[in-house]
């Protein structure tokens, strides 16, 4: 497994790999096709969290972080999760590489491939300070299961890309893409992660997706692109902040490919409202050289298109390119939804 555990190559690959391996959640990978279902994958919260680097993690099976005390029902529930490829969950006392102990709320789930055959096993754990009644359980549960459901939808798509370069030329493109959504994700984590918690089903709209922006406008656009706000203060469920932030961040990336041709610095405007209905608008407007006139976007030809047309049905949600010679304005409308 050389091919997902080794070092990133200097290539798109490495963008994709990069991210995965700094998620701010420890995270690990295991093959169960392989005797003794070892570890394939850690990232780099896993190592800090355990003190075992990747080299000494892989291959090994996960019991290596297990200790004497370590109660063997709780064990044998993980295991015979696995062994029915089911999701588990569990608070393990697990050890680290210096011998300390430490709580470890873990969730696992399997990956399938096409045909509902289970391709690896995928965790994501928290380093309890404390054990486990001290914490606050619920809210710690619901992060935790709702980074994993959405993480594990794509990471499988960045093993796949990663093998796949090992055999044949991909083109950077599609990993740089692959990059940018598995990032909206990371964002995701850590505006639940800072939030009060007051509503647990609740992200605010505003500050994520201008978060997704001016990140993306950073690393494309290497601090030439001006980035203005205008947002409304208003909260919306998790769902709907996942798939407005999957349609912005490709509203993003393609006016930073397409919109700015030829010129040095540009502008771009996000402005995020909802009317006394409860309907929401989210615009993304540039001040570029506006599209050509036989291009279409979003473009149901291509892949990403297709995606952001379907997360936009799924909202009941319509999603429009106004295009001309001062610029182009993308504009995602959402009729009023139930906030639980």
């Amino acid at each position: 497994m050389e091919d997902i555990a080794g070092p990133p190559t200097e290539n798109g690959a490495s963008i994709a790999v990069q991210i995965v391996l700094s998620a701010p959640f420890p995270m690990v990978l295991t093959d169960p096709r392989l005797e003794d279902n070892p570890i394939v994958f850690v990232n780099r919260a896993f190592e800090k969290a355990t003190g075992y680097s990747a080299a000494q993690a892989i291959g090994r099976n996960c019991r290596f972080l297990q200790s004497a005390k370590t109660d063997p029902k709780t064990v044998q529930r993980i295991r015979d999760g696995i062994a029915k490829g089911e999701e588990v969950s569990a608070d393990i006392l697990n050890c680290r590489e210096d011998g300390s102990p430490f709580w470890n709320r873990l969730l696992i789930a399997p990956l399938r491939n096409e045909q509902g055959e289970v391709q690896y096993f995928f965790g994501v754990q928290k380093v309890l300070g404390e054990p486990p009644e001290a914490e606050a359980d619920e809210k710690l549960n619901f992060m935790l299961r709702e980074i994993q459901h959405r993480v594990k939808n794509h990471l499988m798509m960045v093993v796949g890309l990663i093998r796949l370069h090992s055999r044949e030329d991909v083109p950077a493109e599609a990993f740089e893409k692959l990059a940018r959504r598995v990032e909206t994700l990371q964002l995701l984590y850590e505006e639940l992660n800072a939030s009060g918690g007051e509503n647990r089903d609740a992200v605010a709209l505003g500050g994520y997706l201008s978060r997704i922006v001016n990140s993306l406008s950073e690393l494309g656009g290497g601090g030439s692109l001006l980035v203005d706000l205008d947002i409304d203060s208003f909260t919306v469920p998790l769902e709907v902040a996942v798939n407005c932030g999957l349609i912005i961040s490709e509203a993003t990336t393609n006016a930073m490919q397409h919109a700015f041709v030829g010129r040095e610095a540009g502008h771009i405007r996000l402005s995020v409202h909802e009317n006394n209905a409860g309907d929401m608008r989210v615009e993304l407007a540039d001040d570029g050289v506006g599209m050509p006139k036989d291009a279409e976007w979003p473009n149901n030809s291509s892949l990403g298109g297709r995606i952001i047309q379907q997360l936009a049905k799924s909202m009941d949600g319509t999603l429009r390119m106004a295009s001309g010679p001062r610029g182009s304005v993308v504009t995602l409308r959402i009729p009023r939804i139930k906030r639980d």
